[in-house]
């Protein structure tokens, strides 16, 4: 047989294989893609009652809110104003970035101004209604999208948000890529770190790129007493786009990646993008270099201290992890959703708008809750996080969370 033969027979067997995998895919996402998604090791968790007392701090945590309806219908922010409600002065709100798409705030004369200002404005006044604290980070679509003239864009963003709202942080300051600690009761710390300023092409504020992960380690470090919730925009672990998770359906139509209405088959040549986002990566993407080496260094310090939350936003959906006895949330579904692969090393995963709450009843005891719209839909997942280890108070004089970094004070 001619060796031509050989090579038809093959790309034919290689093109059916290919597309058998397709299919499996495709009916397996069908099955659960808008379902939450469970491990079955926490497949008892609605067995598991709250505690009757009230929590002494609750915290929500909002990421990528930038696409929120400006005409008061927004779910996401009935939903979220009927969380402060409950929780009154006690609580703190977190956004973890992307708070305006599609590239931030930007400058006055820009065609695109008023309907970024008419955005964050709506967002603004939902939080303004708050009695609690207001906490906004920066992501890459703030920085115009990771482009050289980002901190422009984080710089207008975060000057705005002073004018409109004066009683939010927004933080770290400048673009500066923290730590920065804040203090949201006794025995309960936040930490703040800028993942943008080691992802970020162009202009930034100056820094050594190494010492906020030595601020970080002293702070956590000082204080291993304390309940420490450390907030970034860019996750850790992620079963979703910046994970390189792809759908059968962007392999065979990749354009719906970048629009959703580009069906244009491409099959194989659609394989090639996530097959390059996975390997390779676009700057917002976890395979890329700058993005890998800054996870790299941020678990090894987290890795280090056993019960410490990192909460990021980022990927369009709601994702819980629990490695090294960290744990580790993904809650960027405030205005967007977008596909989570189900199983692998996750908890919980739902592809559905809504957020993350974190409940703090005492110093070993905290409990994880989901906010998904509308408002008075049974919790879909809820779990106690296993603390730290039992530490002793420290003894120096000094307060633990001034040890190093920016400190925000009480208000």
């Amino acid at each position: 047989m001619p060796l031509n033969n050989y090579l038809l027979y093959a790309l034919v067997l290689l093109a059916g294989l290919l597309a058998l995998w397709l299919v499996r895919r495709y009916v397996r996402e069908r099955t659960y893609r808008r379902h939450p998604y469970v491990a079955p090791a926490a497949a008892g968790w609605a067995t598991q009652p709250l505690p009757r007392h009230p929590p002494r701090h609750r915290v929500a945590l909002l990421g990528d809110p930038g696409a929120v309806a400006t005409d008061g219908s927004d779910p996401v922010l009935q939903l979220l104003e009927h969380w402060q409600q409950e929780t009154g002065p006690a609580g703190t709100i977190i956004l973890l970035g992307d708070n305006i798409y599609p590239v931030g705030l930007p400058a006055p004369d820009h065609p695109g101004r008023a309907a970024a200002e008419a955005r964050f404005n709506a967002l603004l006044a939902a939080l303004g209604r708050f009695e609690g604290r207001v906490v906004l980070l920066s992501g890459n679509h703030d920085w115009n999208k990771g482009r050289p003239d980002g901190w422009e864009y984080l710089r207008r963003q975060e000057a705005y948000a002073h004018e409109h709202l004066p009683t939010a942080h927004y933080l770290p300051p400048d673009g500066a890529p923290g730590p920065v600690s804040v203090q949201l009761a006794e025995g309960l710390l936040l930490l703040i770190i800028n993942t943008q300023w080691w992802v970020q092409q162009g202009a930034r504020p100056v820094a050594d790129s190494r010492q906020p992960f030595r601020e970080l380690r002293a702070l956590l470090e000082a204080n291993r007493h304390q309940q420490v919730l450390v907030a970034g925009h860019h996750p850790l672990y992620s079963n979703a786009l910046h994970g390189g998770k792809f759908t059968a359906k962007q392999h065979v139509f990749p354009l719906t990646t970048v629009n959703k209405r580009a069906y244009l088959p491409l099959p194989f040549i659609g394989s090639l993008l996530p097959l390059y986002r996975k390997t390779v990566g676009a700057a917002e993407d976890m395979a890329h270099p700058r993005y890998r080496k800054m996870r790299r260094r941020l678990l090894r310090v987290l890795r280090d201290f056993p019960g410490v939350i990192y909460a990021a936003g980022h990927d369009h959906n709601l994702q819980y992890f629990e490695r090294d006895g960290g744990h580790y949330l993904v809650s960027g579904a405030g205005s967007k959703t977008a596909f989570v692969q189900a199983g692998g090393r996750a908890t919980f995963v739902h592809e559905h708008q809504g957020f993350f709450g974190l409940d703090f009843y005492g110093p070993r005891e905290t409990w994880l809750r989901t906010y998904e719209p509308p408002t008075g839909k049974p919790e879909v997942f809820r779990l106690q996080l296993s603390p730290a280890p039992a530490t002793a108070q420290p003894t120096t004089g000094q307060p633990a969370s001034g040890a190093t970094g920016a400190t925000v004070p009480r208000p």
